[in-house]
């Protein structure tokens, strides 16, 4: 399958519409097959919940979650645990980017949110800590004025784009797997443990 990925200027010029109506309505290279599965396109959390199995409070997570005196409770965390008590019809997000905490009833208000962040130019709107290219992902860890720390994870066999570095040094860690690492005209591998620097080029 081909994949081609659009640099953000031209994504950010996109119409913000459905895909169905973009594309899917417009299209005369599009095939319809009858068939009889089961359907739902998860367009709210409240989707989402109903494919998930309840305990006996009708709770239910994704992730590592623990729930007292909790009722009809969804949580979904991608990382750490997060404890619900003495609360009832609530949905809890929590990602790396921001935390979201809705009655079950006004989960679609999250429009509201993302509509307000927009305006206000908000970070969280711009930029994500985890960004995903074709070659794999990357995640903030944790930055200041003179720092950032990075989690690079690459697809076997894929491959980054030659950088130059004017403006900052790099440090570089192998902590799974072995990369093999081009700098300057020569190129080399880096097994797990070993670190490679990088100065800045000015």
């Amino acid at each position: 399958m081909l994949q081609q990925e659009l640099a953000s200027e031209y994504f950010a010029a996109l119409p913000d519409i459905s895909i169905d109506y973009a594309l899917m309505e417009r299209s005369s290279r599009v095939a319809v097959v009858p068939a009889s599965f089961g359907w739902s396109d998860i367009g709210s959390w409240e989707a989402l919940r109903t494919l998930i199995t309840p305990d006996g409070n009708d709770n239910r997570a994704v992730g590592d979650a623990i729930f007292v005196d909790s009722y009809n409770t969804f949580v979904q965390s991608d990382g750490r645990l997060v404890a619900t008590v003495g609360v009832r019809d609530l949905v809890v997000i929590d990602t790396d980017d921001a935390l979201l905490v809705a009655h079950v009833d006004h989960t679609q208000a999250v429009r509201e949110v993302v509509s307000r962040l927009k305006k206000s130019d908000h970070e969280a709107f711009r930029l994500h800590r985890t960004v995903r290219r074709p070659w794999g992902t990357y995640t903030v860890l944790e930055q200041g004025p003179r720092f950032k720390i990075k989690r690079i994870e690459v697809k076997p066999g894929a491959a980054l784009s030659l950088q130059m570095h004017h403006h900052r040094s790099e440090h570089w860690i192998v902590v799974q797997g072995m990369a093999r690492v081009t700098n300057g005209n020569g190129s080399g591998l880096v097994n797990i443990n070993e670190v490679d620097f990088y100065p800045r080029r000015p």
